[in-house]
């Protein structure tokens, strides 16, 4: 009987699982609008008084997006403030909702890999997992690799969609 042979193992195709850079953490919200006054106004010195007392422990090793959830002016100040208590206690916090939040620590998270270490070798993107990875992600994966990869595919090894091939 003839040997199997795994012919995608031996291919030297690289596979990039990106689940394995998904965003860890629990991402919370900050709303300003609470610590308005009638939700609408900010009276500096109601508002720093409301940031002094306000819990933010609740906040201890999370993921922070702060937002103004009213339509009002907002001076630029008040976030600058509110990043001083939030800051050094969130694992991560930055203005925008949580989606934006879930966006930055990908773009994050995926700007770590060693691009270098995938010189000129054939590349898969992972299609299937079992958590959903958004567009942001496989639009800024290929923005890294094109660079430096010969090829970029995206599936499984074996069975894959070309998506680049460098020309020589």
């Amino acid at each position: 009987m003839e040997e199997i042979v795994n012919k995608v193992a031996q291919s030297g195709i690289e596979t990039i699982d990106l689940e394995q850079f998904y965003p860890q953490g629990e991402i919370v919200v900050f709303d300003l609008k609470p610590f308005l006054f009638m939700e609408m106004i900010l009276k500096e010195k109601d508002f720093r008084a409301a940031l002094q007392s306000h819990d933010w422990e609740q906040y201890r090793g999370k993921n922070v997006g702060m937002i103004c959830s009213v339509d009002t002016v907002i001076p630029l100040w008040a976030y600058m403030l509110v990043m001083t208590y939030l800051q050094p206690v969130a694992a991560y916090a930055a203005f925008g909702d949580a989606t934006f939040i879930h966006n930055t620590l990908y773009l994050r998270n995926l700007a770590a890999i060693d691009t270098a270490a995938l010189t000129d070798k054939r590349v898969v993107i992972k299609g299937c997992g079992d958590k959903r990875v958004g567009e942001i992600a496989y639009a800024e994966i290929t923005r890294l690799l094109l660079p430096v990869v010969k090829s970029i595919m995206y599936g499984e090894p074996c069975s894959t969609v070309p998506v680049y091939k460098k020309k020589n």
